[in-house]
């Protein structure tokens, strides 16, 4: 079997999780299947931008990002005469089946049977978070991806059952395979290490943690509220860090926080290296998510890999997520938030319950495992299981 994997039009640095799962996926397809062949179909400029290190593994990659001489070509072809001449190159690559990893198809219209990944669709649910020309290009993609995929890959029941529910996907053909995480994220024993993240980020108090960029569904204003509740009813003498914050929406977190008087409580590091993440978790009281709309929800299971108990909004996909590992709550309403929180908080031998639940539950959450369900995927798709 010969397997395109598609990222054309990837812009590397800028997809958040996505990318992390392509990431992912692309490393441990190299370990796992070594019976096919892969053909990574890439921008240009991305050619050298993923890690290839098994010889089953070949880059093919193509000039049409914008801007550039194809691009132009390409669109003035689509738009007077509706042909797409990236279609035609990939129909000469001789492949069973491509693999669309981020949402939509790219390209659509390929006579080579597709498997999409199907991340969510919040914009059904939450269209006000949406510009205008955004909303547009969700409507005209994501629902005419699904249905001419072959087969479509989710990563939670929840998201299964909108794309049946909200686009009329047959359900037979949407498989649910949970997304891993990486090695890293693990209980951290070395105290050097620890205490070397505690100093350079002034993190000499316990803390809560929450680790999102300042997108209108990630909820901060509701968790702020919280905080300032938990204070004034509790004399919660804790801090709250947030990391992943540095959006066009961070200038109005940092008004919020005034306005709530939480500027000595609030520590708002942004983004911080990758390989520093684990450590944010194993030193951290708790993992808070308030979340209002998660397609899965990757921190959660990050937390609980780390042993930080996590209590997290009784919606969308984080039920199924954090199982009976950890503690929900209504996202919309402040005082559960403020009590879930407080009674972790106050609670040490609760604490250790849900670390030691939730290291059990993170198992469940295996990149080996994505790999070995997506290539049968694959199979499917291409009519070879």
């Amino acid at each position: 079997m010969r397997v395109g994997l598609s990222t054309i039009g990837l812009v590397p640095g800028t997809c958040g999780g996505i990318e992390t799962y392509f990431r992912n996926l692309l490393e441990w397809l190299q370990r796992v299947n070594v019976d096919d062949e892969y053909v990574l179909l890439c921008d240009k400029k991305n050619e050298r931008a993923f890690h290839i290190a098994n010889s089953r593994f070949s880059v093919q990659s193509y000039n049409y990002a914008k801007p550039s001489p194809k691009w132009l070509v390409r669109g003035i072809l689509r738009n007077l005469l509706n042909v797409d001449i990236l279609v035609r190159e990939l129909n000469g690559l001789d492949l069973d089946v491509v693999h669309h990893p981020f949402t939509v198809l790219r390209p659509a219209g390929l006579k080579t049977p597709s498997v999409l990944t199907f991340w969510d669709m919040q914009h059904e649910f939450y269209p006000e978070f949406f510009a205008d020309a955004e909303m547009r290009r969700r409507k005209a993609l994501y629902r005419p991806s699904a249905e001419e995929a072959a087969r479509v890959i989710v990563s939670s029941g929840f998201t299964r059952q909108t794309l049946v529910e909200r686009y009329g996907i047959r359900a037979e053909k949407i498989e649910v395979i949970y997304t891993g995480y990486g090695p890293e994220y693990r209980l951290i024993e070395d105290l050097d290490e620890l205490a070397k993240i505690k100093a350079r980020y002034g993190l000499t108090e316990p803390f809560l943690y929450y680790p999102a960029a300042v997108w209108p569904h990630k909820n901060h204003k509701i968790l702020l509220a919280a905080v300032r509740l938990l204070i004034d009813r509790h004399h919660f003498d804790g801090k709250l860090v947030l990391t992943g914050v540095a959006t066009g929406s961070s200038g109005e977190l940092a008004k919020e926080i005034a306005r709530f008087g939480l500027s000595e409580t609030v520590n708002v590091l942004g983004y911080l290296p990758y390989q520093e993440l684990p450590y944010l978790y194993n030193l951290a009281t708790m993992l808070v998510f308030p979340s209002l709309f998660e397609g899965f929800g990757i921190p959660v299971v990050e937390a609980m890999a780390c042993g930080c108990p996590v209590i997290c909004a009784n919606v969308t996909s984080l039920p199924e997520v954090i199982g009976e590992a950890g503690v929900m709550f209504d996202p919309h309403a402040v005082k559960d938030v403020a009590e879930k929180i407080w009674s972790v908080w106050r609670d040490p031998a609760q604490q250790r319950r849900m670390r030691e639940a939730g290291l059990e539950r993170a198992k469940l959450f295996n990149w080996q495992e994505t790999a070995v369900k997506t290539v049968e995927v694959y199979k499917k798709a291409a009519g070879k299981a």
